[in-house]
């Protein structure tokens, strides 16, 4: 298969597996989501939503969040792990987004990486599964997902971003971000697939023999 035929075949098989996507982090607002990702830094998706109730009955917008109390949110979120970095991260760019935004999340992939406790991935998440705008958020699941089907041979997760971008139309990317990680999920994660168990690894590459080792971002 060539590059471009096994990216067509990923975003075939994908759709016919996960035609709906839904977010996987709890939200009901911009701002509830950009939390929830940043909570998610080395976080299981599922703790994420056990912790963030208790922590938006407190304050589920910046203005009252600013007003909430850092030692607060640190009791709150401390079973995300990070918790001295995340909950002060919380507490800053709550007060950022009053002072400079009004209290509203900016839709400016640029502005909310100037945010603490924000990178670039999950600016590119709040982008596209907030407010709709086409970006390809990769972490290392992603990253090590797009070795193993043959669509990247980037070192980190910025080549395998460009990579993926390029090997998908822009109007799948929102989409094919989610489903990536429901497969990764479901049939080839770390421990459960060596580039030679799950359908689509088989299928774009049925003579590999030896477990594939990716290049750690």
């Amino acid at each position: 298969m060539l590059k471009h035929e096994r990216a067509s075949f990923v975003m075939q098989r994908l759709e016919q597996l996960y035609p709906n996507t839904p977010v996987p982090l709890n939200h009901n607002n911009i701002f509830e989501l950009l939390v929830a990702v940043l909570l998610s830094a080395q976080c299981t998706d599922e703790r994420v939503n056990q912790v963030t109730p208790a922590l938006f009955v407190l304050a589920d917008n910046a203005t009252e969040m600013q007003h909430v109390p850092q030692e607060v949110i640190y009791k709150i979120v401390r079973p995300c792990g990070l918790a001295p970095q995340k909950s002060k991260a919380i507490s800053t760019l709550s007060t950022i987004l009053v002072e400079q935004y009004g209290g509203d999340v900016p839709k400016n992939l640029a502005a909310l990486e100037t945010l603490p406790g924000v990178g670039h991935k999950t600016a590119s998440v709040v982008m596209s599964q907030g407010f709709g705008q086409p970006a390809f958020p990769v972490d290392t699941h992603i990253h090590r997902l797009a070795q193993r089907w043959g669509l990247t041979k980037g070192k980190n997760v910025v080549q395998t971003e460009r990579d993926l971008k390029k090997a998908f139309p822009k109007d799948a990317w929102n989409k094919l971000h989610l489903q990536i990680i429901f497969y990764g999920r479901e049939f080839c994660s770390a421990r459960g697939c060596d580039g030679r168990v799950c359908e689509i690894c088989t299928t774009c590459y049925p003579n590999r023999k030896t477990p594939f080792k990716a290049r750690k971002p």
